[in-house]
């Protein structure tokens, strides 16, 4: 048996709505694009929403629609998408420690790193666990920052009854490996309509239709890009999204199972905790597993035909570009960047695949003398 670390749900549904919007007229941005807007908006209770080519994009994007000139706070445990987009919107990634419970942002290290040159946050709420977000907004408020949230892993889940993406500008993934894909592509949500209206002109070129003379005049009003998502690929987040809660159920139901399972195994496994209040979407299921003992672990289970991968090893602050943006040590970062394994997980994974996981997992724990 071959299991796939993950694996998007598309049936012939999506094939339709792709294959129906590909026959219209609008092969780039398009009527799709305003649908999936729109239903992304009502879902999440978020004023305005803006599709686009990435969640990198949106992140960059966010940064650029507020005029941030200075140091972002982000934590060094997340994909380098998170640095690479402050360093190419001018700016200057510092890097914060985490909390190894729940593998997100801590705020005690939030407050650590801010200097006077500290204009934003950009927290990772990682794997679909929400990061704290009271305490983070505490912060906001007190130190009058801005606060961007990536929220590539986090579809759907919610901190006190409220979604991810709705407490800053929120930043979405839709890439293969997420809650719900458009193969590539991303959104930006916003709760200011002047920041809405910027980004949007932003995101095509700089072009600013309030200096339209006549139907073929093209001006720009500011240094944009191409960041538009095509017609065909809204069309496919417009259907996808109407399945997110099932997707979602799918991916608590499998993490239950582990949980249950890997829960007996607790003086070697290390879980994710997933506090009161707070509701995990599942973008990924991690543990823990004893550094001297990880690399045996996934050599193991990669020859039993089942992908595991590590997010994330090396951390941002060990990476040869970023450091010298950081000198400082990163404790907890260090540790979890040495132990943290991904396994399996995706909405059409069987019973019988999530037990042949397990029972690999058992059989390589018989291995060892604990």
């Amino acid at each position: 048996m071959q299991i796939p670390l993950c694996k998007p749900s598309i049936d012939n549904k999506e094939l339709r709505i792709i294959s129906k919007s590909l026959k219209t007229p609008w092969l780039t941005h398009g009527p799709y694009n305003l649908k999936f807007e729109k239903l992304f908006s009502d879902k999440f209770k978020v004023p305005y929403s803006l599709s686009m080519n990435s969640c990198t994009s949106a992140l960059e994007c966010a940064i650029k629609c507020q005029d941030l000139k200075g140091e972002i706070i982000i934590p060094s445990f997340t994909w380098v998408s998170t640095a690479n987009a402050i360093l190419n919107a001018g700016c200057k990634p510092v890097f914060a420690d985490i909390e190894l419970n729940s593998r997100n942002i801590d705020p005690k290290s939030i407050i650590k790193n801010i200097t006077k040159k500290t204009v934003a946050i950009i927290i990772v709420h990682f794997a679909g666990l929400p990061c704290d977000m009271e305490n983070i907004l505490k912060i906001c408020k007190k130190y009058k920052l801005k606060l961007i949230e990536d929220s590539a892993e986090t579809l759907g889940a919610q901190y006190k009854k409220r979604y991810t993406g709705s407490f800053g500008l929120g930043c979405f993934s839709f890439f293969p490996t997420k809650n719900i894909t458009t193969t590539e592509g991303g959104m930006l949500t916003f709760q200011d309509k002047r920041l809405f209206d910027k980004a949007k002109k932003i995101i095509a070129h700089g072009i600013d239709k309030s200096l339209k003379k006549n139907f073929w005049h093209r001006e720009s009003s500011l240094p944009g890009h191409n960041y538009r998502l095509p017609n065909h690929l809204a069309a496919l987040g417009f259907s996808q999204l109407k399945k997110l809660n099932f997707f979602n159920n799918k991916r608590r139901a499998i993490a239950k199972i582990y949980d249950k399972e890997l829960s007996k195994f607790n003086n070697f496994f290390i879980l994710q905790k997933v506090p009161k209040n707070f509701t995990h979407s599942y973008q990924m299921y991690t543990i823990r597993v004893p550094k001297k003992y990880r690399s045996n672990f996934l050599d193991f289970m990669r020859k039993k035909k089942i992908e595991v991968s590590v997010h994330f090893d090396p951390p941002l602050h060990e990476q040869k570009y970023l450091r010298l943006f950081y000198k400082k040590k990163l404790p907890q970062t260090d540790i979890l960047s040495k132990e943290i394994v991904t396994l399996p997980i995706f909405p059409d994974m069987t019973k019988k695949q999530v037990y042949y996981v397990i029972s690999n997992i058992k059989k390589f724990i018989s291995t060892l003398k604990l």
